[in-house]
């Protein structure tokens, strides 16, 4: 057992009554577990109106139940966890994500490899994380579901455990640029990964995602989709800083823009938080020690 490991299980929440009734029962019998290390789990609950808050506290007093007045999103929510959580490793959870019984016992060991950031867990039928550059975009894909461990591109914050003390050091996830959700979790390992450090799928860190709640079921589609596209650019401004690749972006934002003349709406909802990402960028390029071509190349 690796005892020098303290975990803080950090879930948001928002209207997830219904599902945490479904789904705690089983985190708290992995709890009990102790080679999972778990010290806490605090739900972070985001401005529900379900009676969420009630239920939680007259049924898990054990539980850490920290409330948002009204809806902050889904990074403010992580982060004002993350700031109450007393262990040295962050497991952040989804409230549809079941874990199996022992499912932090595999991920420990990758910690003792200093360099190590965070940690997927395996969401059955899906493997490690790929990232690579095209059409001027960074774009996301899956790579298979392996025996052994895998670097990954990003730790999802759905399923994912993380170093309380690099999380720190990276200021958490960027509430300020990329409220309220997507991309997020992404932003975070990528600014990992140019700092030099690195991050792991392990298949063993068994959770079962019913994908039950989700973003969409509680606001619009297309407003969903519309935030979706403006991160993923402003991922870029703040993130991308080869010369090289900021040119296939332009490239890629002319031509997505003339075969899509309704991507303007993106751009204009990019550029309202330009001096923010812009920000950003400039703390990011000091810090940085590694190329954006090299950590693409890892996932070519």
């Amino acid at each position: 057992m690796h005892k020098s490991y303290s975990v803080s299980v950090v879930i948001p929440s928002f209207n997830g009554k219904k599902i945490l009734r479904k789904n705690l029962p089983s985190l708290i019998k992995a709890k009990l577990n102790p080679k999972n290390n778990i010290k806490e789990i605090i739900i972070v609950d985001d401005g529900s109106e379900d009676d969420s808050v009630s239920f939680l506290r007259n049924n898990y007093p054990s539980i850490k139940v920290l409330e948002n007045k009204t809806n902050k999103g889904f990074s403010i929510s992580v982060n004002k966890g993350a700031k109450a959580a007393k262990g040295n490793v962050l497991l952040l959870m989804n409230i549809d994500v079941i874990p199996s019984n022992d499912f932090l016992e595999s991920v420990f060991k990758h910690f003792e490899d200093k360099r190590v950031f965070a940690v997927s867990l395996h969401e059955k039928d899906f493997g490690w994380g790929r990232g690579y550059f095209e059409d001027g975009y960074i774009q996301l894909a899956m790579g298979k579901e392996t025996k052994t461990a895998h670097e990954s591109f990003y730790v999802s914050a759905g399923s994912g455990v993380f170093r309380r003390k690099y999380w720190e050091e990276l200021g958490g996830m960027d509430e300020k640029l990329l409220s309220p959700f997507y991309w997020e979790d992404i932003d975070l390992c990528y600014r990992a990964a140019k700092r030099g450090y690195i991050n792991m799928w392990e298949p063993r860190a068994r959770v079962l995602h019913k994908h039950e709640s989700t973003i969409s079921s509680e606001f619009r589609k297309l407003y969903v989709s519309r935030i979706k596209e403006r991160n993923q650019l402003l991922f870029i401004w703040k993130n991308i800083h080869s010369q090289k690749l900021i040119k296939k972006h332009v490239i890629g934002l002319l031509v997505r823009t003339l075969m899509h003349p309704g991507y303007v709406r993106i751009i204009i909802m990019a550029l309202s938080r330009l001096n923010v990402a812009l920000e950003s960028r400039r703390n990011e390029m000091r810090k940085s020690k590694i190329s954006d071509e090299s950590i693409f190349s890892s996932f070519a």
